[in-house]
């Protein structure tokens, strides 16, 4: 039952405690367990124990009542059905997953709750009976009034011969779940082999008095061993490494009294131990030829005459280890492809040092390895060595550092064209090229691409030889425009007007220009003479460049012949000024003529003046009087209005 009151400081009763604890232990060597109960392990609840384990009552429930225990792997949480009296315990002391432990409510009057049987035990030999126990009642929940386990051991023959007792006494509470050790030696008497402990419960239940128990074993007891490697008291612990050969020498030596009797054991990677055959002397042999790594253990068994064939009469050396420890491993490096005076790191993991060598380098531990501006003579194979902290050594790693020439870049002279003219670029000294900008080029990753720029553009290429690339060239095609004369648009004047030409150009580098033919010019040379033509004429400029040749445009100039309008005709047939006959007018064949009467009535229209008019209208006569005329030339003149007289 769960304890109700708190308890006061018990720190002298956990001195004593632990004054006694300590005492309780072997002065020689202890064997291997011939025993060991630990309940074994599983889902909850655990199996009930068999008949004549115990006296208590077994119940399913992870919260057993005064009287009675249960098999579980914890009680915490909402299995702790006591929270606030009892501790939360998560796993049994064996430690294995879901560990099935005892848990004890301890019965109302003190009794037998537990008894363990140990059978085939070697007579005339001491054994260490052990069990692990924690007091379930908690710190904060014990006090006045509260019962504490307080457990006898009692080691008897099976005739119920008592061979040893011991009293754990008061076991006091703590702060946190612990398990205390409690045990007690005996000796086997002459002609017995099996024994009996049995547990006594010397508390009352009912308010407090609670505890698990768990891992109870039996070990023989023996005299002091001493061991080493190579002399007793020597090194208990040597180490290879993968691959190595080695002979060691293992020692030993047992004080005391008595006609001991030697076994060697061996523990290759933990597998278990075996006897060595025919090894019973104080000394063995153990040797290794390209050893495999892992860890081998070595111990001597020792028992009184012929028991050393009985495991359960045996006790044990410390063990003796040899490691084998694994070579580091180095990772590949990956090969590098540099430019002459790049940097270089080289990289090694697996080890906790290393050792680099390699080509235009002395041995160096520096890692990474780093060469700040790498040479001709850097190029080759790198090796590097790590060691690991055991002091073992990896083969030789190999980094391939190729290490390539800088480029010596040439590049064509700066050019110029005329506008639509091409040039062949030409670079020298890489493998592969690239020109930007590509406009304008026919490639622009070979080494002498045609450029045909329409402006002026610089052209910069990057030479590269796989890791070297130089981009400090470039060549400039200065583009000249191409001479463009022009000669102006028509002109349109009278006969002995005078006018301008209007010659213009575009280009570079003109070096001349001049007009012809040279009649009625004033200057040829003038991109704007004066001229006074007699009839039509065409007129060529010529403009000169130094570079890009020369260019010629045309100008033509209409000259329009004086038109005299006669005011008066009379149109009576007497062979004398009978038609309107205005001079020059037939020279002007889109010209449209327009006669109107006073009324405003059109009298006469033409196109062209081939005919003149002959004062009539529809076949009639017109009448005499003043009539009124538009004349439009068609050549961008204003129109000539007036009035002409028809008379008889």
């Amino acid at each position: 039952m769960r304890p109700i009151a708190p308890k006061l400081f018990l720190t002298l009763l956990c001195i004593v405690f632990s004054i006694r604890a300590f005492a309780q232990t072997c002065n020689g060597s202890l064997g291997d367990p011939v025993i060991d109960q630990n309940f074994g392990a599983g889902p909850n609840p655990g199996p009930t124990l068999p008949p004549g384990v115990t006296n208590m009552t077994y119940t399913t429930s992870n919260c057993p009542n005064d009287g009675e225990y249960t098999i579980s792997n914890s009680l915490s949480g909402s299995g702790n059905c006591h929270p606030d009296s009892w501790h939360n315990v998560t796993s049994d002391h064996t430690g294995n997953p879901n560990g099935y432990m005892m848990i004890v409510n301890a019965s109302y009057q003190p009794s037998v709750f537990f008894t363990q049987a140990a059978n085939g035990l070697c007579p005339n030999t001491t054994y260490y009976f052990s069990a692990y126990i924690l007091n379930l009642i908690t710190y904060a929940a014990s006090g006045p009034g509260v019962s504490e386990p307080n457990i006898t051991f009692t080691i008897q023959t099976t005739g119920g011969t008592v061979l040893a007792t011991d009293t754990t006494g008061t076991i006091p509470p703590t702060v946190a779940p612990t398990w205390v050790p409690e045990g007690v030696f005996f000796t086997v008497p002459a002609g017995i082999s099996d024994v009996v402990v049995v547990m006594t419960n010397n508390a009352p239940g009912g308010n407090g008095n609670d505890l698990i128990l768990d891992d109870i074993t039996f070990r023989a007891c023996g005299p002091i061993i001493q061991e080493g490697f190579s002399s007793i008291g020597g090194s208990k612990n040597l180490s290879l490494c993968q691959g190595a050969t080695g002979n060691f020498t293992l020692t030993a030596q047992v004080e005391g009294d008595g006609t001991p009797v030697l076994q060697w054991q061996a523990n290759p990677h933990g597998t278990g131990w075996t006897d060595i055959p025919g090894q019973n002397g104080n000394a063995t042999q153990v040797g290794f030829v390209n050893a495999d790594t892992g860890t081998y253990q070595y111990r001597v068994g020792v028992a009184n005459g012929s028991g050393i064939t009985d495991a359960q009469c045996r006790v044990y050396s410390p063990p003796m280890t040899v490691v084998v420890n694994p070579l580091p491993i180095v990772a590949a490096i990956p090969s590098q492809t540099l430019c002459e005076g790049a940097p270089l790191q080289l990289t090694a993991t697996g080890g906790v040092s290393y050792t680099w060598t390699g080509p235009g380098i002395s041995p160096t531990s520096q890692n990474p390895l780093v060469i700040n501006s790498v040479s001709l003579a850097n190029s080759g194979a790198f090796s590097v060595v790590a060691l690991s902290d055991s002091g073992c050594a990896s083969a030789p790693v190999l980094a391939e550092v190729t290490v390539v020439p800088k480029i010596v870049p040439v590049v064509s002279n700066n050019v110029a064209v005329c506008a639509g003219e091409s040039t062949r670029l030409s670079a020298s000294g890489g493998a592969s090229y690239t020109w930007t900008p590509a406009t304008g080029l026919s490639d622009s990753s070979i080494s002498n691409p045609i450029a045909t720029p329409l402006q002026t553009t610089t052209y910069t290429v990057a030479m590269s030889n796989g890791p070297c690339i130089d981009s400090t060239k470039s060549v400039t095609v200065t583009v000249n425009a191409n001479p463009i004369a022009n000669a102006g648009g028509e002109i349109f004047l009278f006969e002995g007007q005078s006018t301008k030409l209007h010659g213009t150009f575009k280009g570079d580098s003109i070096i001349n220009y001049y007009w012809s033919p040279s009649t009625f010019l004033s200057d040829t040379t003038s991109l704007t003479p004066t001229t006074t033509p007699t009839g039509d004429i065409t007129y060529t400029l010529t403009v000169v460049s130094k570079d890009c040749g020369t260019s010629t445009s045309t100008v033509y100039v209409r000259v329009y012949k004086s038109i005299t309008i006669p005011n008066t005709f009379s149109p009576n047939n007497d062979g004398v000024n009978d038609v309107w006959n205005i001079d020059a007018l037939v020279t002007y064949p889109d010209a449209s003529i327009q006669v109107f009467d006073r009324y405003g009535q059109q009298v006469y229209q033409s196109t062209g003046y081939a005919m003149p008019w002959d004062g009539k209208h529809n076949g009639s006569t017109v009448p005499t009087g003043t009539y009124y005329y538009i004349i439009d030339l068609k050549n961008g003149q204003p129109r000539l209005t007036g009035w002409v007289l028809v008379v008889r």
